[in-house]
């Protein structure tokens, strides 16, 4: 405190920050990199531990009997779905019923605002059917839901086969105290959303859906179930959810756990961990698992079913069964004696899983990186944005140079407009407005005049709307106020690098994942960018880092790290895919990226372009 009300050591310090602020921005920079990189190393992550009481032993004891029994439900399933060309409903409820549940069913309905062209899809009508084994012993005021999805052609048949044979077995036991939901739903994530509207009594989506009949109680936790093979040689754990939420660490602890102790092989991110940390290749495998599950959390769309129950504070996880061709084999005996350990060990919880992490990377099953390890590789590339702000306020509070006569310097002294600085501000959020609302709206009109499919349309419609913005904003200080002021850059920057560190230090509380790959982009050019550097050059730095560009490297970043690298041709079609998706994933489920994107990365972002072009 001394230091900083000490008028002459405030002035020294300050000195010191604005002399040598471009070297301490880049040994930050280069700081917060090589923070992050070392997270993947075992020597620096933790231990998974379970930090729930009630789930910290795993001594039950697992008796499930009827793996195969399962899997020929499963094919008879299979065989009713052929016949009914979808989800045999009227088979399911009445099997359903002959193990003992309450059987319910939902219709749904939902109106795509352009079709799903990876999944072929516009008008949306399906059914869910669903069981309630009520709890023998005790009030019926909490619940456990286990779902399984109905899936086209012959995925996730033995999926459905094993949830209706732990329901029959689940129905012969007398311990448990929390009701079991038994979900089998149509049309994947559009079905749950449908189903959980219902259950919660909320629409936020205007998805159209039959209010549900037969409900149980407050749910606790939930696992999605994916299986398309009778054999599997690993089972991996899906987490990530929509806008980046995780579920409580002790829900991926309880799943190794198991896992541990019946012996079955398990992944995260598909890959399986390794004991050769201390070696080149044992740290790029943590690093590759980690990447990738940062790449999955900054998309912000759920990876499986269960990343919408996340949104209604219930922990959630989806577990995948993955046939690689090993030689190691699982049968599904195996695997309904894993989940009958788990839902036992939910069903002992008194009260929702809060005692561990909710932020979290995981380089492997074993070891998870807190976010008080993680965060300060943020803050070194957010302290950039701050340095810079303090110079450029130094700048503005340093009198004027004066002349040879005495004479202070009048074009230091001008100080420019209010619409000099506010005109950008407004124009580039207008930008960023219609990038926003444009895409969807004009789809009909973009059909009628080019030859183009609706999704395409879209798609284009927003590429346009994008490449529109750089030639808008770069002279709009000039239109009402003529030529701008050297002060004027520099408030204007002042003003952008400050709105840039809020956002994105709101972001990464959020999604730290998405504010980091953000930060990693956007903190250079906010650093160093001024009207003198020279403008080819630094303009196609900034478009390089532009938001859509760092999108487009994030799609062959991620085809290399699961080892399906693509051509540019064939990455560009996914670049489209993955923007159309983005869109849909917004107006279905809630995703936030897109319009977080569009209303407030990219104005920001052209307010840099702005400022390069200043005259």
């Amino acid at each position: 405190m001394g230091l900083l009300s000490d008028p002459n050591r405030r002035r020294a310090l300050t000195s010191l920050l604005t002399r040598l602020n471009a070297p301490i921005c880049v040994v930050c920079y280069m700081a917060g990199v090589a923070w992050f990189m070392g997270l993947a190393f075992e020597p620096f992550t933790l231990r998974t531990y379970m930090s729930e009481n009630a789930m910290g032993s795993t001594m039950v004891e697992e008796r499930f009997p009827s793996g195969e029994r399962a899997l020929a439900t499963g094919r008879e399933f299979s065989a009713h779905k052929k016949k009914a060309g979808g989800m045999p409903v009227d088979w399911l409820v009445k099997t359903m019923k002959d193990r003992g549940l309450e059987v319910f069913t939902q219709r749904f309905s939902r109106t795509l605002p352009f079709p799903d062209e990876n999944k072929e899809r516009y008008m949306v009508k399906g059914t869910n059917v669903y069981g309630i084994l009520r709890a023998p012993r005790a009030p019926r005021t909490e619940a456990l839901v286990l779902s399984a999805p109905c899936t086209p052609g012959d995925n996730n048949n033995q999926a459905v086969g094993l949830l209706l044979g732990l329901a029959q077995y689940f129905r012969n036991q007398v311990y448990w105290a929390k009701d079991i939901i038994f979900l089998v739903n149509e049309h994947d994530l559009i079905g749950m959303q449908a189903w959980l509207e219902g259950y919660h009594h909320t629409n936020t989506t205007g998805m159209d859906w039959s209010p549900l009949q037969g409900r149980g109680g407050s749910i606790q936790a939930a696992l999605s179930l994916e299986l398309s093979s009778d054999v599997i040689t690993s089972l991996d754990l899906v987490l990530e959810g929509l806008n980046g939420q995780l579920p409580n660490l002790d829900l991926a602890n309880l799943f190794y756990a198991f896992c541990q102790k019946i012996g079955v092989l398990c992944t995260i991110q598909g890959k399986l961990q390794r004991n050769d940390w201390d070696s080149i290749s044992g740290y790029s495998h943590s690093v590759q698992t980690m990447m990738l599950m940062v790449m999955k959390q900054a998309s912000g769309r759920p990876w499986g079913d269960h990343g919408l129950f996340l949104r209604y504070h219930i922990e959630a996880a989806t577990i995948k069964g993955i046939n690689s061709f090993r030689q190691y084999k699982t049968d599904a005996t195996t695997i309904g004696r894993l989940l009958e350990g788990m839902y036992r060990k939910l069903n002992n919880l008194l009260e929702r899983l809060h005692q561990s992490y909710f932020f979290y990377l995981m380089p492997s099953l074993s070891h998870f990186v807190s976010i008080g390890y993680y965060m300060p590789a943020f803050g070194l590339l957010a302290v950039i944005l701050l340095l810079r702000a303090l110079d450029l306020w130094v700048q503005f509070s340093t009198p004027p140079p004066r002349t040879e006569d005495g004479i202070a310097d009048t074009e230091q002294m001008s100080s420019p407009g209010v619409l000099s600085v506010l005109t950008p501000l407004v124009i580039s959020h207008l930008t960023g407005v219609a990038l926003y609302a444009l895409p969807t709206r004009f789809q009909e009109m973009a059909v009628e005049h080019f030859p183009v499919s609706e999704t395409e349309a879209v798609v284009l419609t927003a590429i346009a709307v994008y490449t529109a913005g750089l030639a808008l904003p770069h002279n709009t200080h000039r239109l009402l106020s003529g030529e701008g002021t050297e002060q004027g850059w520099k408030i204007l920057k002042l003003v952008a690098v400050l709105y840039l560190a809020v956002l994105l230090g709101c972001t990464a509380l959020i999604n730290f994942s998405l504010g980091f790959i953000l930060a990693l982009n956007l903190v250079p050019i906010a650093a160093f960018i001024t009207p003198h550097v020279p403008k080819a050059l630094s303009a196609f730095v900034l478009v390089i880092l532009s938001p859509a560009c760092t999108l487009l490297f994030c799609v062959f970043f991620y085809q290399e790290l699961v080892e399906v690298p693509v051509s540019f041709q064939d990455g560009w079609v996914l670049y489209l895919s993955v923007i159309s998706q983005g869109i849909l994933d917004h107006v279905l489920y809630g995703s936030l990226v897109y319009p977080l994107v569009a209303l407030l990365v990219y104005p920001c972002w052209l307010l840099f372009w702005n400022i390069l072009f200043w005259k």
